[in-house]
């Protein structure tokens, strides 16, 4: 608490003095003992004690037996959490530089005469102090207007007792407000937390979902590999033969073009001998030539590959109906799969 700052202002020093000294619960000058927190804010140890009773309604105070640990609650000056121990606020330290404060100031009051204007007076009255309360019409006011006013039928009150007794009830309030919004940071941190965990909750499964999906990729990658190489086996196969039938038909091609060759030739030969001699080898040749035709052939519809088409429609309805599930639907999607292969065994068994 900076008292120095606050006295050498502008003003009356006993005024700057007496704000630094109201505690703000009850907003009075602070009653002894004064007790200091953990952030260095000063409060009345009864205040403390009220709001610390309001914010841990099961801890009893010195006389009980039920506190076995401290508690909680928040400083009503800046909202810093006060941690106490089993002593509870008794166990704070008392701020004796504070109390010895507000003994000289209450001297110092005391010594210096009443100033004119210190009082709040009448407006009907002009001379007169207000000094009672009136509890019909909720206000206070002067004897005169009790006597003379307009306030003769009304019920009044001495001033300072209704002013004690709504300072105790403003006290009061004060507590309750103070812990309801304990009870509301309380909430707050509750549903940060619960941010921070759906967050994190959200992350794992994402990355659970994720490296599900990975493996699913992986098995429908290794499966396409398998299946391409299948037909690209399944297609050399084919070429590899087809190309060995060309070749054979290309040579048996040459050998024809020869022969055709040589027996135009020999058609061109005019000696009627010459011709003879070769002649009848010629068309043996021909004839085997002609014979030799007779090479392999492909099927029809060798060239097809239409038997590696795959129905995946099926499969693609599956991953389509992809969801996520409770451990209970899982089971029983596990246990119709079961009861559909073993029906399915049933069958062929009976074939």
């Amino acid at each position: 608490m900076d008292y120095k700052s606050s006295l050498i202002q502008d003003g009356n020093p006993l005024e700057n003095l007496e704000k630094q000294l109201i505690c703000p619960i009850c907003l009075e000058m602070f009653t002894k003992p004064v007790v200091i927190l953990p952030c260095q804010h000063n409060l009345c140890r009864k205040c403390a004690n009220d709001i610390f009773q309001a914010a841990n309604p099961y801890w009893t105070n010195r006389s009980g037996s039920m506190s076995m640990s401290g508690g909680r609650f928040r400083c009503p000056s800046c909202r810093h959490e006060v941690i106490m121990d089993r002593h509870g606020v008794y166990g704070l330290q008392r701020n004796l530089l504070v109390e010895n404060i507000i003994d000289i100031y209450k001297q110092e009051c005391s010594s210096r005469p009443l100033q004119k204007g210190s009082h709040p007076m009448c407006k009907e009255h002009e001379d007169e102090k207000i000094n009672i309360y009136c509890l019909t019409c909720e206000m206070p006011t002067c004897s005169m207007c009790k006597v003379f006013g307009a306030h003769q039928a009304c019920e009044v009150a001495p001033l300072q007792s209704v002013f004690q007794g709504q300072k105790t009830e403003l006290s009061n309030c004060i507590s309750m407000l103070v812990a309801g919004n304990d009870r509301v940071q309380t909430i707050i941190t509750q549903l940060e937390d619960s941010s921070r965990m759906t967050k994190e909750n959200s992350h794992q499964v994402k990355e659970e979902l994720s490296q599900k999906f990975d493996v699913l990729y992986a098995i429908l990658d290794e499966k396409k590999s398998e299946l391409l190489q299948r037909i690209t086996r399944e297609q050399e196969e084919k070429l590899s033969f087809i190309e060995a039938l060309i070749q054979q038909y290309r040579e048996q091609l040459d050998k024809s073009t020869k022969l055709v060759e040589t027996a135009i030739q020999s058609l061109d030969e005019p000696g009627g001998a010459i011709f003879l001699l070769s002649a009848k080898q010629l068309i043996k040749s021909i004839v085997e030539a002609s014979k030799g035709c007779q090479l392999g052939k492909t099927e029809q519809g060798f060239e097809d590959m239409n038997y590696f088409t795959l129905d995946l429609e099926h499969i693609a309805d599956t991953l389509r109906a992809i969801d996520f599930g409770t451990d209970e639907e899982e089971e029983e999607f596990i246990e119709e799969d079961q009861e559909e292969e073993e029906t399915t065994e049933g069958k062929e068994e009976g074939h």
